[in-house]
């Protein structure tokens, strides 16, 4: 059984190290792992609030006058699903071993047993109805049990919402506002009440309120977000990360809402750029089907692993726009796009300024900072170096504009 894709506008088819100031967030070696006995159940036990998150960066600070950005990067992984392919510890061992932070969107009919689908009601389609197969029971409780562990390792928990459907009258391109607070309050149901819904009892809560750690998500396909916004930002969620075809630049907010897309990076050989995210690479290989030529897989791997550590390198080296990378727990071509979004982090961790965060700390770092700041680091154009250097960039007199910036070569 796997899990969706989120097939997009592919670019071509058109064509927590130690402290520091204005940009730490070093992990807070504070807070001690919650117990059992921290846990205050929720509602019907599925969840328990258990105090503060284990893991997290210290509070930020606003940039000092001239002082270089962080080179933000993002993993995120949308529907967050085991389904024994053993990806998600896979993952999680990755980040503890590089001092990473990631996002991962859990789609919540992930925890519903298909035994009880008919309690959903997708909007314009058929009750029980999903574009993504339900999981089996153990894959649930294996889903539960790395959601749990994500969760007290530091990681943001958000929505990737439940059927994922993105084609026809049903796709969620077409649905409003409403319908979009029914999807949302489905999804914070079967995430909130499993234990009803499964009988499973006899097992731990995830630790976390999930009306409060609940901030963002990203629409299954990159579709909906005009129609979504209005709900999010009534629901008080911070930002959304369905943009598809974004730009490597500094981020604004639309209907007051974080805009945090995914973007279009180098792709080597060609003179097209692709959307950062494992399906689109797919998409631009082997065109569309999970099971291409294993003898072109090697050069697939390298090229998508190059294609992160182009766009990386443009944002370090230049404007130090975020990074905001997408996946899956997928093994699509052998799993070569696994292999080179592993190789990828590893390439970048560890790097002077370089900050491996969660959607959630990102935006956390972005609400401290002084707009006037944030406005001028927008001019930067992608791969753009700030005239003078970043002291003479950010210092309190430099220029709004950046006329004599220059560019950096694409990698």
């Amino acid at each position: 059984m796997g899990l969706a894709a989120c097939s997009t506008n592919n670019q071509d088819k058109s064509g927590r190290s130690g402290p520091g100031k204005g940009g730490d967030v070093s992990a807070d070696p504070g807070t001690p792992t919650p117990t059992k006995d921290d846990a205050r159940p929720i509602g019907d036990g599925s969840t328990a609030d258990t105090g503060k998150q284990p893991h997290q960066p210290d509070a930020p600070v606003p940039l000092e006058p001239g002082q270089t950005p962080p080179q933000f990067v993002i993993f995120s992984w949308d529907g967050a699903g085991e389904v024994g392919n053993g990806l998600f510890p896979r993952f999680l061992e990755l980040a503890k071993n590089n001092d990473a932070a990631m996002t991962f969107f859990l789609s919540g009919i992930y925890l519903l047993p298909e035994s009880k689908k008919d309690l959903y009601r997708p909007p314009n389609n058929r009750v029980g109805a999903s574009d993504i197969g339900y999981l089996t029971d153990e894959h649930i409780k294996e889903t539960l049990k790395h959601v749990r562990q994500a969760w007290l390792d530091g990681h943001e928990i958000g929505t990737h919402f439940n059927g994922h459907f993105c084609g026809g009258s049903g796709s969620v391109g077409n649905w409003t506002p409403a319908q979009w607070q029914s999807e949302i309050d489905q999804a914070m149901k079967f995430v909130t009440e499993w234990k009803t819904n499964s009988g499973w009892t006899d097992l731990d809560p995830l630790p976390f309120d999930y009306s409060k750690e609940l901030v963002g998500g990203r629409t299954p396909c990159l579709l909906g977000q005009e129609n979504l916004l209005p709900t999010a930002k009534r629901l008080g969620w911070r930002y959304d990360a369905s943009s598809p075809g974004g730009r490597q630049t500094w981020p604004t907010k639309r209907q007051g809402i974080w805009d945090l897309p995914l973007q279009a990076v180098p792709f080597p050989g060609h003179s097209f750029e692709v959307l950062s995210m494992d399906y689109n690479m797919l998409a631009n290989q082997s065109k569309n089907t999970t099971k291409g030529m294993p003898s072109r897989y090697p050069g697939w791997r390298r090229q998508a692993a190059d294609a992160y550590l182009s766009g990386f390198t443009r944002a370090y080296e230049s404007n130090r726009a975020p990074f905001f990378i997408g996946n899956h727990f997928e093994q699509w071509n052998g799993g070569i796009y696994m292999d080179a979004v592993e190789e990828a982090l590893k390439g970048m961790a560890g790097k002077k300024d370089v900050r491996l965060v969660s959607f959630k700390q990102f935006v956390d770092w972005l609400d401290v900072q002084d707009p006037k700041i944030l406005e001028k680091l927008r001019t930067l154009e992608v791969g753009q170096k700030p005239a003078g250097g970043w002291n003479a960039f950010l210092r309190p007199d430099a220029p709004t504009v950046n006329p004599t910036a220059t560019s950096t070569p694409t990698a």
